[in-house]
């Protein structure tokens, strides 16, 4: 069995599923896409031109970060990065869902719009790691290598300054420790 990952790397939907193939150490080909000028063979992976698309030699062609990630912690599920207690699960399912309430912010703060939006956002996300040490619950997985990306991405490219989140800068800074979220820091810093 081999996988091909449609990948940019500048795009963090595509880092989602980077992280998780390393997360669980899975051997895989890239196919580099330039976001500037997409090839016809992206469209006819996934109809919205979008990475990152996942294609397995059986003919499986998966686009959408979030199924691709949670497919593959389904076909690889050592190490598992859901939890084993439904709750907890639905509940790391349910964040990932809601990505768009740091998604958007993020975005606007890109354009240069409305930067208390991504600053609300944070603080958001701060408040849920008070209570839980990760956002997939007790254990780091699929709800961090979710939102991660995008952080990585506002203190490096953006220059976002986590200190006034205590609780969200240390889980920032925790999750630096794991080797492939480092390398998608060192490769975001390249960038």
């Amino acid at each position: 069995m081999s996988l091909t990952l449609y990948d940019a790397e500048r795009c963090p939907y595509a880092a989602r599923v980077r992280i998780t193939l390393a997360e669980k150490e899975i051997p895989y080909e890239v196919v580099a896409i330039d976001l500037d000028d997409r090839p016809a063979v992206l469209y006819e992976k996934n109809p919205k031109g979008r990475v990152p698309v996942l294609e397995e030699d059986g003919g499986l062609v998966l686009p959408e970060s979030a199924v691709i990630i949670e497919y593959l912690d389904e076909r690889f599920p050592e190490p598992a990065l859901l939890p084993a207690d439904p709750a907890e699960r639905a509940l790391a399912r349910l964040r990932i869902e809601r990505f768009d309430d740091l998604g958007s912010p993020y975005y606007a703060l890109r354009r240069r719009e409305n930067p208390d939006r991504f600053e609300s956002a944070l603080a958001e996300l701060d408040a849920q790691l008070e209570a839980h040490p990760f956002l997939t619950g007790r254990e780091y997985g699929l709800a961090d290598i979710a939102y991660v990306p995008w952080l990585l991405r506002a203190r490096t490219l953006l220059g976002v300054d986590f200190a006034p989140w205590e609780h969200l800068a240390a889980w920032v800074e925790r999750l630096g420790d794991r080797p492939a979220v480092r390398a998608e820091a060192e490769l975001v810093a390249s960038l």
